[in-house]
């Protein structure tokens, strides 16, 4: 692939790095942690306009039919921005519905969607916090018209605000995909508290959940390998928002060093300040290597795309941690600070690092993977 973005994807990165300086800067990202949405809603109507929420969905349904590279230009420059809003889950979700979806199913929720009309979400952590489809325990049982789901779903991100839930769970066909809608009878809301504050959590609790047949996404005997897709949608976008937030770092520490004076000169011109930047750049960019070549696989059905995505989340998990922790110390003492931006990109690289997979999840996929 060339790593380099064609002037349509160029022109896509420099629009959305504009208007996220725009209308997302710290006071704004800061502003939305006491709000009980925590997020905005004409900002998420202004993506809605500017077609980033139908971005992979069929131009049908008001989409632009484009694919995980420039969805990961979007992330990318949302992990840079800290942008506090529910745009990978309503992504990986609409995504999903648009691949496995029935007719009345992508009728009734893909147009509302690509026009910021409603939100979605994929709830896939169980109690026993693995990410493995095979560790799933939601049940569903076969009721009278449908069935009924029980079981506990743990970090579901951005819940409170999704119009829809895709809940996994073990069918007597098969793990299946169901569409749930938020205010179902029987679905309880707990709100988690984590690292991140842009971020939003919680936890699903469904308690005999009536559902219809028609609420399952796919053929249940798919439903593994339709949740496999999603978490690898997932594991590439997580990576291209930690990228993002790293980038942030790097830059916000450079722009430090040339500054911030000691002994009578710039911090930048000490070999050890030096070294740990260039090492910080070495970082992002392998990392931008490794995000944008596993969407480019991703996009193109490659032969090794669920390994990419796999290596791609697992380095940039690494280097976002490395990067940061080495931009705190550029900073030195102001780096911990409360009023400080530079722990928003931290803390939003932190709390990646887990979705979708944290980084021994991945390498033990690689392993499998290259074994089998």
């Amino acid at each position: 692939m060339d790593f380099a973005f064609n002037p349509d994807q160029q022109l896509l990165r420099d629009s959305a790095r504009g208007f996220l300086d725009a209308h997302c800067p710290s006071t704004v990202v800061r502003a939305l942690w006491d709000d009980a949405r925590g997020e905005s809603e004409s900002m998420w109507k202004d993506m809605a306009q500017l077609g980033w929420l139908g971005l992979t969905l069929p131009e049908a349904v008001g989409g632009s039919a484009l694919g995980m590279v420039e969805t990961a230009i979007l992330l990318e420059e949302m992990g840079r921005a800290a942008y506090p809003g529910p745009y990978l889950s309503t992504v990986l979700a609409a995504t999903a519905l648009a691949e496995a979806g029935s007719p009345d199913q992508q009728r009734r929720w893909l147009g509302a969607i690509a026009a910021g009309a409603a939100r979605a979400t994929v709830a896939v952590l169980d109690t026993d916090w693995s990410w493995e489809p095979a560790a799933i325990a939601t049940r569903a049982v076969r009721a009278t018209g449908g069935f009924t789901l029980t079981g506990t779903k743990r970090f579901v991100p951005w819940a409170h605000v999704a119009d829809v839930v895709i809940v996994p769970a073990q069918a007597p066909e098969g793990l299946s995909l169901f569409l749930v809608e938020r205010a179902a009878p029987g679905l309880t809301l707990g709100a988690i508290q984590g690292i991140d504050l842009g971020t939003r959590w919680a936890t699903l609790t469904l308690d005999a959940v009536p559902v219809a047949a028609e609420a399952a996404l796919g053929p249940p005997a798919q439903g593994e390998a339709l949740l496999q897709r999603v978490l690898q949608r997932g594991a590439v976008g997580a990576a291209a928002e930690m990228l993002g937030a790293a980038r942030r770092c790097l830059d916000m520490s450079v722009a430090y060093a040339k500054v911030r004076e000691q002994f009578g000169q710039p911090i930048g011109a000490f070999q050890a300040i030096r070294h740990k930047c260039a090492e910080m750049l070495m970082e992002v960019e392998n990392a931008h290597a490794a995000t944008y070549y596993a969407a480019w696989a991703t996009d193109t059905g490659a032969e090794d795309a669920a390994l990419a995505a796999s290596v791609a989340k697992a380095y940039v998990g690494d280097a976002a941690r490395q990067v940061c922790g080495e931009a705190i110390q550029v900073h030195g003492g102001i780096g911990f600070t409360w009023e400080y931006d530079l722990h928003l990109y931290v803390k939003r690289a932190k709390a990646l690092e887990t979705m979708y997979g944290d980084a021994d999840h991945h390498r033990e996929l690689i392993v499998r993977r290259l074994a089998s």
